[in-house]
């Protein structure tokens, strides 16, 4: 073969390799940054479903003077993972993946992690927990979920309720015989009671019909059943966004690109923040746009000036392969003493920058 094409066929392998190991930066540079909208700083809200639902009940302790509610399916209590004190530096991984999903015994104690959420207070890592207690709270579990067992969410519950939540502001959804799922109304997705494990790689979507639009259950908890019915037509944006600039050069097992959703009256008027967590197995480079298309938050978020907004993790193959959310401490620099609760933490304050940026004053 020529000098001159072997080097030019070198020079290409080159360039394509260097364009793959580039691929990541360049798909984020093509998104927008997030815009600025001038949310309302006082009516922010969170739900999510299995990982997500952990870190959304994370999120709404750890940003309590933020957070005016939160919508918990299928998720443990705050600060889960670190109630065995039993163990080495695999603890928190291994209660995480065992005693604040499936228990063979008495689940993880709300009432014990609200000691701790107190002791966080105190030290500063989290705000101050009297927060907690104007919350609104949607806690669901379904009676067949075989993932994350019921006696598992009932201490969620508990915890709040030690918090000083007053019951009259909890909704607790106990008697659906739903899989681990979100659910839905839609043809398409599994059976109401189906179950499908993170861990079996499958490309099942974890959204169950069961009937009813789960989302919507949730965002008329937390914001009143006031709102207006669902748009049957969208008159908003659902746009992609960069979410590298939110990293602060650490390792945050983010995604490069997360979504959200404007509605049109968000453009020229203040509205307010809900920040929905996917579950494990659940990101957009598994199940495409389904999560954040398919699930109903959109129609309900038009009509009533909810801008909705769907971050993105990253499957890690060492770190995180079921493209959970961090509510053990994969994202910490320190195993033995993870930071994955507080505000400083990674993911914690990447989605607290998210949300800070769509308060800024409207563009």
């Amino acid at each position: 073969m020529h000098p001159t094409r072997n080097a030019f066929i070198r020079l290409s392998r080159a360039a394509a390799l260097l364009a793959a190991l580039a691929s990541g930066q360049a798909l984020a540079a093509s998104a927008p940054p997030l815009p600025a909208l001038g949310a309302d700083p006082k009516q922010n809200t969170v739900s999510g479903l299995s990982s997500g639902a952990f870190m959304a009940a994370q999120y709404s302790v750890t940003y309590s003077a933020s957070v005016a509610g939160a919508g918990i399916v299928a998720g443990g209590p705050f600060y889960c993972a670190g109630l065995n004190k039993l163990g080495g530096a695999d603890r928190f991984m291994l209660t995480a993946s065992s005693q604040c999903m499936r228990p063979q015994g008495a689940a993880p104690s709300g009432a014990a992690a609200w000691k701790e959420a107190q002791q966080f207070a105190r030290d500063g890592a989290i705000d101050p927990v009297d927060n907690i207690k104007r919350q609104r709270l949607y806690i669901f579990t379904g009676a067949s979920d075989s993932v994350v067992y019921p006696k598992v969410v009932a201490q969620t519950r508990a915890f709040y309720l030690n918090a000083g939540v007053p019951e009259s502001q909890i909704r607790y959804v106990d008697n659906v015989n739903a899989g681990h799922a979100l659910l839905t109304s839609n043809p398409g997705d599994e059976a109401c009671p189906v179950n499908v494990s993170p861990a079996a790689g499958s490309t099942k979507t974890n959204l169950n019909n069961c009937g009813f639009m789960q989302s919507q259950d949730i965002l008329r908890q937390l914001y009143g059943n006031d709102l207006k019915p669902p748009a049957s037509k969208l008159s908003g944006e659902l746009l992609d966004f960069d979410q590298t600039e939110f990293s602060q050069s650490r390792y945050t097992g983010l995604s490069d690109i997360g979504h959200v959703y404007v509605p049109a009256a968000c453009r020229k008027q203040s509205c307010r923040v809900h920040v929905v967590f996917h579950g494990c197995t659940q990101e957009d480079s598994r199940i495409g746009n389904r999560y954040y298309t398919s699930t109903g938050y959109n129609q309900m978020a038009d009509r009533n000036r909810i801008i909705v907004l769907y971050p993105q993790i990253r499957t890690d193959p060492k770190r995180n392969p079921q493209g959970c959310w961090d509510f053990w401490g994969y994202s910490s620099k320190d195993p033995v003493r993870p930071d994955f609760y507080a505000r400083t933490a990674p993911q914690m304050s990447a989605i607290r920058a998210m949300v800070e940026r769509l308060e800024s004053p409207l563009q």
